[in-house]
């Protein structure tokens, strides 16, 4: 199945590429590797959640960021589609860096960048399987409660 069809299965659809809110690309190629800029679980251009992840009141739940990480991957395909024409030539998913910003207690940030890599592999299969970093930061930009960044080979 390709990967075209296996997202139409999901019933995903890739959304545009979000514009950087700086001085960067979203994606550069360099030889059969692509790196993403960090991605912001962006959703037609805007944050639909903010702040830190934690268990506190007022908290982003680690559901939330969960489900936000996932879509912080979805941006992070669309970059990467877009880069090389599309999906059907990621070769792998080799790396995942996922930065959760946490409330100084929050330790579960494993939990939250599986938000990502769940995703990756329901899209890629084996192929999807990467090296991944999650780590826990104090802020991140526009004070998304999460960002992440891929590395894919490709043909």
């Amino acid at each position: 199945m390709s990967v075209t069809e296996r997202l139409a299965e999901l019933g995903i659809e890739l959304p545009a590429v979000v514009p950087p809110v700086a001085a960067y690309v979203p994606a550069v190629r360099h030889g059969d590797l692509v790196h993403t800029s960090g991605q912001l679980p962006m959703v037609d251009g805007a944050l639909p959640l903010t702040g830190k992840v934690g268990e506190s009141a007022g908290a982003v739940t680690p559901q939330q960021a969960k489900d936000a990480a996932r879509t912080c991957a979805l941006n992070a395909l669309a970059a990467v589609a877009a880069e090389v024409g599309g999906l059907e030539n990621v070769v792998r998913v080799v790396k995942v860096t996922g930065f959760v910003a946490s409330e100084p207690s929050f330790t579960g940030q494993p939990g939250v960048v599986n938000g990502a890599s769940e995703l990756l592999g329901e899209v890629f299969g084996d192929a999807g399987r990467h090296a991944r970093s999650a780590v826990g930061v104090a802020a991140l930009p526009l004070d998304a409660p999460v960002e992440v960044e891929i590395v894919v080979a490709v043909r």
